[in-house]
């Protein structure tokens, strides 16, 4: 995994601060922010050492108010730089992290299906949020605020030997004993969050699953055997949570003790040191400043660092996703208006996995305008087909033909265009009936869907619905019935006008009444073009023109239902025998 990697990534840095790239004056505007504002910072402590020295000690009173102004205006501009400081490398990290958030999302709907078969929800969530959410550290918290801190360290360094280099050494002698506390520290934390990290991935996981299965769990009534296992998981993160915190603890009160050791030091000397006149008064007040502004930047430092590596492990699993080459080739440069929908299968051969292959050999024909029923058990490869016509796959042997091109020759999303599919499993969006009809395609108009609507006979369920078609639909869809949500995935199909509609199961969900409504309109639309229908109900797919019969993953039988019914003892005529005899 790549939580659990050691070496700091400068090569996936360097990527990461490109993207920063169409933002580049606001960087540089940010880093200019952090180079002044640490001389600033500074030199506070040397105008106390000026004051005290100069001034007080002399009772020079009228020197001491334009000092003392002047320290006020340094305290005021340091505030305002910050401010903008803080500000800018948010608003950077924030550009930064919308810009890759689009990347992401795009790269995602992309992407072909295989990957989703393999890849759970979450994930993809995760790495377009969470993840992207994390990389705004690298910004706010990560590279520049180092730098300044950096800067801070060097620019304070140089003002404490300007003003006493003795006190200087012994203020230094307690740096070695921070720098160890401040690795360790920085080890232990990387470790703790790579633990917590891994323990909050388990439990979004867990919860996504049982939450989107509540139905399941609530049937079989396990709600105290999932509270069981969910404690156990919620258990571990928070030990993780706990043992990070524990770390937190240590670190800052041992840098505490170091830091007033080193206060201890610098007063014993001091005081010697000014007793000798080797040590100004001043310089004597103006070093526990120095001390205090030298280790903040020091022990943050580490924490810093963790967060800029915690940021780039969430860029290594955006960047896995953006360097993803898996997708369907899209070569091909021919478009047209419509097709004619003449379909030619040729020894075609199709295996998800590579191996085991789910389509063998498979070659039929289909006329343009004609309608193909494919019947078979499950698992035969029924849906399989529609998936490799659309090309959410490609094929791995043979080829197939849309009016006599190779479906591979045609642009990806012109081809699919000429496709509308209406699917057993009806996923409807948040958002209104006329959103999930229309799916945000402005160029149809409101009066097309309520046509679309009247002839497949939804009009009439939608047009009683308190807000009609605007009624606002929950997450999918969940305020509908399965027909109610079956008929207006037809609608949806329906209204782009295809060239080519495929049903897959789709008056699976469908009662007898509404199945009887929605019938004629079928067997109306089908006859204007070409048609694909997968059904386990042979008594909706009588009036095709072909019947594709599978098993086991190859075509066993091929032709009209009068021609099927007619072979003795074959696949189609069993499956029709065997269903109308339960219906007798």
């Amino acid at each position: 995994m790549a939580e659990q990697k050691k070496n700091f990534d400068l090569k996936l840095l360097t990527r990461l601060l490109k993207e920063a790239l169409p933002y580049k004056s606001l960087f540089i505007f940010c880093f200019f922010l952090a180079v002044i504002v640490a001389p600033i910072t500074a030199i506070r402590p040397y105008i106390v050492k000026i004051m005290v020295d100069d001034h007080i000690f002399v009772k020079d009173l009228d020197g001491l108010k334009w000092w003392a102004l002047a320290y006020i205006i340094l305290i005021i501009l340091n505030a305002s730089i910050r401010y903008l400081f803080m500000y800018r490398t948010a608003l950077l990290g924030q550009l930064v992290i919308k810009d890759l958030r689009v990347k992401v999302f795009t790269k995602i709907t992309g992407l072909p299906l295989r990957y989703f078969d393999k890849t759970p929800i979450g994930q993809s969530t995760t790495r377009t949020i969470n993840d992207n959410e994390t990389l705004n550290t690298v910004f706010t918290q990560g590279v520049i605020t180092m730098a300044a801190d950096i800067l801070s360290i060097v620019a304070i360094l140089v003002m404490m030997l300007v003003t006493s280099w003795r006190l200087t050494l012994i203020t230094l002698v307690t740096v070695p004993l921070l720098m160890i506390a401040t690795y360790i520290f920085k080890e232990k934390v990387r470790k703790s969050y790579q633990k917590v990290r891994a323990e909050l991935a388990n439990m979004n996981a867990f919860l996504q699953e049982r939450i989107s299965g509540m139905r399941v769990i609530q049937i079989f009534n396990a709600e105290d055997q999932e509270m069981n296992k969910f404690k156990s998981i919620n258990r571990k993160y928070t030990q993780a949570n706990l043992d990070s915190i524990l770390y937190y603890a240590v670190f800052f009160p041992v840098v505490e003790v170091i830091s007033a050791l080193g206060l201890a030091l610098l007063v014993w000397w001091g005081t010697s040191g000014y007793w000798n006149d080797t040590v100004s008064f001043g310089a004597l007040v103006a070093f526990p400043m120095y001390l205090n502004m030298l280790f903040r930047p020091i022990r943050m430092l580490a924490d810093k660092f963790n967060t800029l590596q915690m940021g780039l492990v969430a860029a290594e699993r955006v960047y896995y996703i953006l360097d993803k080459e898996d997708k369907i080739q899209n070569e091909g440069t021919l478009q047209t208006e419509t097709v004619k929908g003449a379909i030619r299968f040729e020894n075609v051969s199709f295996a998800y996995d590579d191996e085991n292959y789910v389509i063998k050999d498979l070659s039929f024909d289909l006329e343009p305008g004609q309608t193909l029923a494919i019947v078979g058990s499950t698992g035969s490869g029924k849906t399989t087909i529609i998936n490799i016509l659309n090309r959410f796959y490609d094929i791995q042997k043979g080829r197939i033909y849309m009016d006599g091109k190779n479906i591979s020759e045609y642009e990806l999303h012109d081809y699919r265009k000429h496709f509308s599919t209406v699917l057993q499993d009806v996923f409807l969006f948040g958002g209104s009936i006329y959103d999930n009809i229309r799916l945000l395609d402005d160029t149809i108009t409101d009066e097309e869907i309520v046509n679309a609507a009247k002839m497949i006979g939804a009009h009439k369920f939608i047009d009683m619905l308190p807000d009609g078609y605007n009624q606002l639909i929950m997450e999918r869809g969940a305020n509908l019935s399965m027909g109610q949500r079956q008929l207006i995935s037809f609608v949806r199909a329906l209204v782009y006008d295809p060239d080519i509609l495929i049903l897959d199961e789709a008056t699976s969900s469908v009662d007898a009444e509404t199945e009887s409504v929605i019938q004629f309109a079928i067997e109306e639309l089908i006859s204007k073009r070409t048609s694909i229908i997968i059904a386990h109900r042979l008594s909706t797919i009588r009036h095709a023109d072909k019947i594709l019969v599978l098993d086991k993953a190859k075509m066993v039988e091929f032709g009209s239902h009068e021609e099927l019914m007619k072979v003795d003892g074959g696949h189609y005529q069993k499956l029709y025998n065997i269903q109308f005899a339960e219906l007798a």
